[in-house]
């Protein structure tokens, strides 16, 4: 099944490599990946999909975790 993730990072080194990380060690494969900085230059909005075979509630939890995530949000694609 694939998913949407709306994600809120902190603007630091390392932060994508970690949700990418994070995301295989799931069990998701990212399918694609696209983001901007917000204006005060600090965060960083990030869109990714991914697919894969679990439900998206655990991945959630875990990126939640990660000190440079601000806020996830997970809904299924259509």
């Amino acid at each position: 099944m694939r998913y949407q993730l709306e994600l809120t990072l902190r603007r630091a080194e390392g932060a994508l490599t970690r949700v990418l990380g994070t995301a295989e060690r799931r069990g998701f494969a990212p399918l694609s990946v696209d983001g901007h900085a917000h204006a005060d230059g600090e965060r960083w909005q990030l869109r990714m999909t991914v697919e894969g075979e679990r439900e998206a509630e655990g991945l959630q939890h875990q990126l939640a975790k990660l000190y440079d995530c601000l806020a996830v949000e997970v809904q299924p694609c259509a």
